[in-house]
């Protein structure tokens, strides 16, 4: 990769492990001091310019990151795909609550609509019946009866 920075923190455990391997026997000391040469080196040329990184990948690789690319590119559906749903529902309880408080301020109106009515038809009920006062009503059973009287 072209991480510069990474690979300059990994020099001194790389040489660790060169050194390792020519002390056990598995490469000659020489091999290892050309390689602890070699590595440096090639970091400073990086560094300068000399030499460019080409990372070369194999199809394994390749196929995997397309896999990859797939797998985030299916999550991000479904995680766009359940936002959508959960909106829905939020707008279908919204909906149910409004309609639910809506028939109880139409209910309310009714019962109040009703209720106003009956208010309405009592006062036109009052306006529309004399007051009767306790002489008037004594003198009406007497004035019936007199009524009466005559018709006989």
């Amino acid at each position: 990769t072209n991480d510069i920075e990474g690979a300059e923190k990994m020099l001194p455990q790389v040489m660790s492990v060169i050194d390792q391997t020519a002390s056990k026997g598995v490469i000659h000391k020489n091999q290892a001091a050309n390689k602890k040469s070699a590595i440096p080196k090639r970091l400073s040329d990086i560094k300068s310019g000399k030499v460019t990184i080409t990372v070369k990948k194999d199809n394994k690789t390749i196929a995997a990151e397309k896999a990859l690319a797939a797998k985030q590119a299916r999550e991000a559906a479904r995680a766009e795909f359940r936002a959508k749903q959960l909106e829905k529902e939020a707008e279908k309880a919204q909906a149910k609550k409004s309609k639910k408080t809506a028939s109880k301020d139409d209910k309310k109106t009714v019962k109040e609509d009703k209720a106003e009515k009956a208010e309405k038809v009592e006062k036109v009920e009052k306006s529309e019946k004399p007051k009767r006062t306790k002489k008037a009503k004594a003198e009406e059973p007497a004035d019936t009866e007199s009524a009466e009287g005559k018709a006989e």
